[in-house]
C-alpha cells in the first residue's frame, strides 16, 4: 500500500520510451491493444506526444499526428495525457511567430493534452512566455522543465534561480529534464533539495539511462523529496531511456514512499510491448541492442549523436580525426556560452566541431552557429567569447538583445495562404499547423492521405 506521499510515475513508453530505443517508430495501432490497461495502472500521467512523435507521424509513418492524439484521448478516461514543447520551437527546429505558437498550444489541448511539459534549449525563460501563459488560459498544467547540463555556469543556484523564473510565468510544476544521462545521485539530491525547500510547487525527475546513472538519481531524488519520476517499461527503458517501470516501482515496495502501483499488472504490458519493439526492429530495420556509455559523463556528447558523428566522418574519409572532434566539442561549447547539448544546439555545436578540425578553427562558420552567437535561439547561459563574436560575425549582423519572437511577425494567417496556393481549399486548423511545422514534410503525407 502506498504511504501517505506516494512516489508518483509519468509512464513514457508511448513517447520518449519508444522515441529513444526505436526511432519514434511505434505507431498507434501498436498503442491501441494496450491503452485501456496502462490507463487502469495509477499514473500520474502518461507521456504520448510532442518530442520526436510529431514530426515522425508525418514523416515515416503516414499518420496524423493529431488524429492520434485524439484516437489515443478516446481511450484514456483517467490518466492524462502529457506531451513534450520545446517552447518558442514547438515541435521543429526553428522559432515561430506568437500566434502559431499560441493556436497550437490551443489545439493540442482541446485535442488532449492535459499536462504539457515545455523546456527552452538555452534555458532562457523570455522563450517560454507565450507558450505558458497560453497553455495556463487553455487550462494544462504547464509543467517547466530545467535543462540539465554540467558547466562552470550550471550550478544548483544558477538552476534555482531558473526555476524561480519558470514559476514566476506561471509553471505548476518543476522538472528537472536530464537529457543526456549526466545527473549523479548526490547532485539530485542536493538539487531536489534546495528546489523542494525553496519552491511551493510539484518536482519532477526526468533522465537518461545513457550513463547508467539514472535509477541510483532517481533513488536519492526520492529520498530528497521528488515528487514524479519519469519511466519507461522495461522493453523500452534503459540505455538511451528512462529506468524501467516494473524495477522502480518494486524499489519502493514497501517502503514509506511505496508509488502504490502493483508490479504485477505491469507485467502483461511489458510482455505486450517486448512483442512490438521485436516487431518495430524487423520492420524498420532498427539497431535497439544500444549500450550505456558512461563516457558521456566526461565529454557530455549524448551516444546518438557521437555515433552519427562518426559515420559522418568516415563518410568524409576522415574517420581518423574524430578523437579530435572530442576534444574539440568541449572547446567550441565554452566559446558559445555553454549551451546545453540539446536539439537544437548539440547538433550546432557539434557541426562547427566537425569544420574546425576538418577545415580550421572558424575558418568556415554555418549560419545556425552565428544565430546561436547573436542571440536568435536566445540568451546563452554564459556571455559568448568576444574573440570568437568578433571573429564569426559580419558588420551587417544584428545582435539580438530582447526576447527572439518579438521579431518575427504574425505568421498563421500567411501560412494558411500558402497552403490553399498549394491546392489545398479551405484547410483545416490543425492541417495549417502541421504545415507551418513541417512545410515539405506536410504536403507530402496530405498528398497519400
Amino acid at each position: 500500500m502506498a504511504g501517505n506521499n506516494p512516489v508518483k510515475i509519468t509512464e513514457t513508453i508511448l513517447r520518449d520510451g519508444h522515441q529513444s530505443i526505436c526511432a519514434t517508430r511505434m505507431r498507434i495501432s501498436d498503442m491501441l491493444p494496450v491503452l485501456e490497461q496502462l490507463d487502469e495502472v495509477g499514473y500520474f500521467s502518461l507521456e504520448a506526444w510532442g518530442g520526436a512523435t510529431f514530426d515522425s507521424c508525418l514523416r515515416f509513418l503516414n499518420e496524423d499526428p493529431w488524429e492520434r492524439l485524439r484516437t489515443i484521448k478516446k481511450a484514456l478516461k483517467k490518466t492524462p495525457i502529457q506531451m513534450l514543447l520545446r517552447g518558442q520551437n514547438l515541435l521543429g527546429y526553428s522559432h515561430y511567430a506568437d500566434d502559431v505558437v499560441t493556436e497550437f498550444v490551443n489545439r493540442s489541448v482541446d485535442n488532449g493534452v492535459a499536462v504539457i511539459r515545455v523546456f527552452d534549449a538555452l534555458n532562457d525563460a523570455r522563450n517560454l512566455e507565450v507558450v505558458m501563459k497560453a497553455g495556463k488560459r487553455a487550462g494544462a498544467h504547464m509543467q517547466g522543465a530545467i535543462g540539465y547540463t554540467i558547466s562552470p555556469v550550471h550550478t544548483t543556484e544558477n538552476f534555482l534561480k531558473y526555476a524561480r523564473e519558470l514559476v514566476e510565468l506561471g509553471a505548476d510544476s518543476i522538472c528537472i529534464k536530464d537529457m543526456a544521462g549526466l545527473l549523479l545521485p548526490y547532485v539530485a539530491e542536493d538539487l531536489v533539495k534546495a528546489l523542494k525547500t525553496n519552491l511551493a510547487v510539484p518536482v519532477q525527475i526526468h533522465s537518461h539511462y545513457t550513463s547508467g546513472m539514472a535509477s541510483m538519481a532517481y533513488l536519492k531524488a526520492i529520498e530528497a523529496g521528488v515528487d514524479v519520476i519519469d519511466c519507461s517499461l522495461s522493453p523500452f527503458a534503459m540505455a538511451s531511456s528512462q529506468p524501467a517501470t516494473e524495477a522502480m516501482v518494486a524499489a519502493l515496495e514497501g517502503q514509506l514512499r511505496d508509488t502504490g502501483i502493483k508490479k504485477e499488472n505491469l507485467y502483461p504490458i511489458a510482455d505486450y510491448f517486448r512483442g512490438v519493439k521485436k516487431e518495430l526492429a524487423e520492420s524498420f530495420k532498427l539497431n535497439t541492442n544500444i549500450e550505456i556509455d558512461t563516457k558521456v559523463l566526461t565529454f557530455q556528447i549524448p551516444g546518438g549523436m557521437l555515433s552519427n558523428m562518426l559515420n559522418q566522418m568516415k563518410e568524409q574519409g576522415m574517420g581518423d580525426r574524430f578523437p579530435e572532434v572530442i576534444e574539440e566539442m568541449p572547446r567550441v561549447r565554452a566559446e558559445l556560452g555553454f549551451p546545453p547539448l540539446v536539439t537544437p544546439t548539440s547538433q550546432i555545436v557539434g557541426t562547427m566541431a566537425v569544420f574546425n578540425v576538418m577545415l580550421g578553427r572558424y575558418e568556415m562558420v554555418p549560419t545556425e552557429v552565428k544565430d546561436l552567437a547573436r542571440g536568435k535561439y536566445g540568451r546563452t547561459p554564459a556571455p559568448v567569447d568576444p574573440a570568437i563574436l568578433a571573429k564569426i560575425l559580419d558588420p551587417e549582423d544584428k545582435i539580438i538583445a530582447g526576447r527572439p519572437a518579438d521579431d518575427i511577425p504574425p505568421q498563421m494567417d500567411n501560412v494558411r495562404a500558402r497552403l490553399i496556393d498549394a491546392g489545398y481549399t479551405n484547410p483545416n486548423i490543425e492541417d495549417v499547423l502541421s504545415y507551418a511545422l513541417f512545410p515539405e514534410v506536410a504536403l507530402k503525407f496530405f498528398e497519400m492521405r
